[in-house]
């Protein structure tokens, strides 16, 4: 997950899959390796799937057992379910039983994943404290072979968002069966540079797509990110902050936007125009709201610095502009 390095002695380099603390992936392993599930928490985009995904892949070599937190999430998406034809025609059975992903990571004892814990109603969160605790699923309707152990290696990891505070808190008693870990929003510069380049190239590696990104382009994306950020942290109200978290993984959207843009409808090269377009496209989502804050953005920051720089930021004002003008 963070890459091999020289003194590790491997015979060929693994490529860095995961940017962040080393301290944080080291927790969540030390918490996998106990009887205790492993909850990662933080703001919007700041990787926690990607994380608890990559964990799974690397432990269990399977990142495909999820279960997705919502309001509709039911406790049959955590234990099981029945295959209604087949209980009809032979009545119920392991056979006519539909395992869920969890169960199905206690029979293998895997990894099983839980995405946005406090999305799903308290008492589907409660279905998980005997799974975690005593290891196993009673199933009631069976009369012979009603139990599903878990087998050594079986735990869960499940992400939440700090921002979903108050929405459906976690029950003491399902705290105790978690170990926290706090997930950071990455603030330094570097860090945020490799992660978007490395999501970037992948994407391009994926979609076939030989496009090659401008060094000053990242610079803009980064500064611009940076610039809107503080404002946020300025402004005393919500009304004049963008809806938008401004985390890295929306910096790799709008990147993404304008990539496939310009590969399909562009002049099969990233421009400054683009990528402004691109920005004012994924972070304007209240009208009229954050199109006033951009726009003031652009004229109170964007303008003066692409008269004393020059460059591309002349290209990523006019490219705002238009941008907010056709949403305006």
């Amino acid at each position: 997950m963070l890459g091999s390095e020289r003194a590790d002695g491997l015979e060929r380099e693994i490529s860095q899959k995961w940017f962040g603390d080393r301290s944080i992936v080291e927790r969540a392993i030390v918490t996998l390796a106990s009887d205790r599930g492993l909850l990662l928490i933080g703001d919007p985009g700041t990787g926690k799937s990607w994380l608890a995904e990559l964990l799974a892949a690397a432990i269990s070599r399977n990142s495909t057992l999820v279960v997705q937190g919502t309001a509709g999430t039911t406790e049959d998406h955590i234990k099981y379910s029945w295959n209604v034809s087949m209980v009809i025609a032979k009545g119920q059975s392991r056979e006519s039983m539909i395992p869920s992903p969890i169960m199905t990571a206690m029979e293998g004892g895997v990894i099983g994943r839980f995405e946005e814990l406090t999305r799903s109603t308290s008492d589907v969160q409660d279905a998980l404290i005997s799974i975690l605790s005593e290891k196993y699923v009673s199933i009631p309707e069976l009369d012979d072979d009603n139990i599903v152990f878990a087998k050594p290696g079986f735990s869960v990891i499940a992400t939440a968002n700090s921002r979903d505070r108050g929405v459906n808190d976690l029950s003491s008693a399902l705290k105790r069966r978690f170990n926290f870990v706090r997930i950071p929003v990455v603030t330094n510069k570097k860090s945020e540079t490799e992660i978007v380049r490395f999501r970037t190239e992948e994407l391009l590696r994926r979609h076939a797509i030989d496009l090659e990104v401008p060094p000053t382009l990242f610079d803009v994306l980064l500064q611009s990110f940076a610039d809107l950020r503080a404002a946020a942290e300025a402004a005393k109200s919500d009304d004049e902050k963008l809806e938008s978290s401004l985390s890295t993984a929306e910096q790799i959207g709008v990147l993404e936007d304008a990539v496939l843009h310009s590969t399909f409808f562009g002049e099969k090269a990233l421009t400054a125009q683009t990528l402004a377009s691109s920005l004012v496209g994924s972070l304007a989502r209240r009208s009229p709201e954050d199109l006033a804050i951009l726009n003031t953005y652009l004229h109170g920051v964007v303008e003066p610095r692409s008269k004393a720089e020059g460059g591309p930021w002349e290209g990523f004002l006019e490219g705002g502009r238009q941008a907010i003008s056709a949403l305006s």
